[in-house]
């Protein structure tokens, strides 16, 4: 079978027609005797010598012929990837956390936002997720069933993060237009607004206990926040430019914030002090997250393998990604970085901690999905994502998925095996 351009199958050609074709062929390169010589030998009947209908027939069908061939070994090249990833991969007996891993295609592909989504996250309790866009919105999501549950509307710019408190009674986000809302997740409904920054709020971030919020903002200040009044009791100041992030370790006891000075800053919270500064990243530092304590051992032997002579550390450790396209592991202790993941070929918009804490996984503008393996300092899974800029990720503690949240104004859950 034949293809052209479009893909249109025909039947094969008949032995006149090849021998037109070759005819035309020889002639047009210039094989004169050649020429002379085949059109003798095959008969070609001289009324079809100059038909224009064979004009170069004969290179198009080559060409059609060899784009067949790469699209039969790309479509074989997939297949054997996808038999040893099913053989490979645990079964839903076998499952734990430590083989999680987001596997295509995704499982529910969530439309309704308007503008770019900013911020996905999981309930920490219930079967729901939360999504937040530029378009103003914040929705919720039954992520089991990918049905669309609610929209919380009160922010009148962009929402740019959203956090929820442990027990998943209150969730805080915030906004461009300067303010922090706190929604009573049972009624849906906004219990307080706080009005303390002068410029666009990028990030928050509860307290473990629940009592404080932190957030960061464009105004190059952290501010702590007393829940229950809504009163700022803290200012942390000291970035020269706008502050993307800010995340509070597991103890409660220091923040990390990343800004578009190319630095992180590690703060104590009693005292406001910044004890660290992290020079590591040559670009604008995205996104930050603290390791969990479960990850200090496999932090320490991802560096003993590097460096056998190498101390262990207590840490605390902590990952960033930047629009220097890198992912970087610190350990706080020393303020040195100790472990760096190189592979995305764009920014870098999210990197989070694998429930295993034998991984990390992050998303960036280059529309992909990737899972590290940081002891090998390598990439392990890439998924094409999205068709545009994949600007955050979330992965549930307990159960099998991960979600995602793009500029093309979706969310997607993907299923892990």
């Amino acid at each position: 079978m034949i293809s052209n351009s479009d893909d249109t199958y025909y039947p094969p050609p008949s032995p006149k027609t090849v021998n037109c074709a070759i005819a035309d062929y020889l002639k047009s390169s210039g094989y004169i005797e050649a020429y002379n010589h085949f059109v003798q030998e095959a008969d070609v009947p001289s009324d079809k010598v100059n038909d224009k209908k064979f004009n170069g027939l004969l290179e198009k069908k080559w060409t059609s012929v060899l784009r067949l061939q790469k699209k039969v070994m790309d479509l074989e090249s997939k297949m054997t990837e996808t038999v040893k990833e099913y053989e490979g991969g645990p079964t839903k007996k076998d499952r734990s956390a430590d083989n999680w891993i987001p596997r295509p295609p995704e499982r529910y592909c969530l439309t309704g936002h308007r503008m770019p989504v900013t911020r996905v996250k999981f309930h920490p309790v219930y079967n729901v997720m939360v999504s937040a866009s530029e378009d103003g919105s914040i929705k919720v999501w039954d992520y089991e069933s990918g049905d669309f549950e609610r929209t919380l509307k009160g922010h009148t710019d962009a929402v740019n993060d959203i956090a929820f408190e442990s027990s998943g009674k209150t969730l805080a986000s915030c906004s461009s237009d300067l303010t922090i809302r706190l929604w009573d997740f049972v009624g849906y409904e906004c219990i307080k607004t706080l009005h303390g920054h002068d410029h666009t709020v990028s990030s928050v971030e509860f307290l473990p206990t629940g009592d404080f919020l932190v957030s960061a903002s464009r105004d190059k200040s952290i501010k702590v926040w007393e829940v229950a009044t809504g009163y700022c009791t803290k200012t942390l100041t000291g970035h020269r430019e706008w502050v993307r992030v800010a995340t509070v370790s597991p103890d409660g006891k220091l923040i990390a914030s990343g800004s578009n000075d190319h630095t992180i800053r590690v703060w104590e919270v009693a005292t406001k002090e910044c004890k660290t500064e992290l020079r590591e990243h040559d670009h604008v530092v995205e996104c930050v997250a603290w390791a969990p304590d479960h990850c200090n051992p496999h932090i320490n032997e991802a560096i003993q393998t590097e460096n056998p002579r190498a101390a262990k550390s207590d840490g605390p450790f902590l990952v960033s990604g930047s629009r220097d396209k890198t992912i970087k592991v610190f350990d706080v202790s020393t303020g040195s970085c100790i472990i760096s993941l190189i592979g995305h070929d764009n920014w870098v918009r999210q990197v989070i901690f694998h429930p295993s804490g034998k991984m990390v996984v992050s998303v960036a503008d280059d529309k992909t999905l990737r899972v590290w393996d940081f002891k090998n300092r390598r990439c392990t899974k890439t998924i094409q994502s999205h068709e545009h800029f994949v600007t955050c990720l979330d992965f549930h503690k307990s159960a099998p998925y991960v979600i995602t949240g793009s500029v093309d104004q979706l969310c997607k859950i993907w299923e892990c095996r």
